[in-house]
């Protein structure tokens, strides 16, 4: 039967693939610790379907990999946001720090975020003049247009 990979399912599967072989578990095995039918994720594994969120943070959970890694992978989340994600769960996660040392930390973070994104603004297109630039000064050559 031909793959259909459609957009990144077929990077998904791929990347699933690898993990479940790196893990050494059967194709039977995974699906079992994830709670999907074995014939369900050999479709995912060839890029035949499209799994749910949950079908995903399954899998991950089973193959002890970060879920927002197949969400990235299957196209639900941006890196941009799974890095947000992973910082924030590794923050949360941390044992040697106490709940509202985490929720400094968070809104801390959060800020730095907030102050960088508008430092940084919009990023001008190439050939075109941002909004908030002042106009050109006319050449000294040129008579003034009326």
């Amino acid at each position: 039967m031909a793959s259909l990979n459609v957009g990144n399912l077929g990077n998904l599967g791929d990347y699933l693939r690898e993990q479940r072989r790196t893990a050494q578990l059967s194709l039977r095995q995974l699906a079992e610790a994830a709670g999907v039918s074995n014939p369900y994720l050999s479709q995912i594994e060839r890029g035949l379907r499209k799994p749910s969120a949950e079908v995903l943070q399954q899998v991950a959970k089973a193959l002890r990999i970060s879920a927002e890694t197949l969400y990235v992978r299957a196209g639900i989340l941006d890196e941009k946001e799974r890095e947000e994600l992973e910082t924030r769960a590794v923050i949360l996660a941390d044992p040697s720090i106490n709940e509202r040392q985490k929720q400094v930390l968070l809104q801390i973070y959060d800020s730095f975020r907030k102050e960088n994104a508008a430092e940084s603004g919009p990023v001008p297109v190439p050939g075109t003049v941002p909004a908030s630039a002042p106009a050109p000064a006319p050449d000294a050559d040129e008579p003034p247009s009326s």
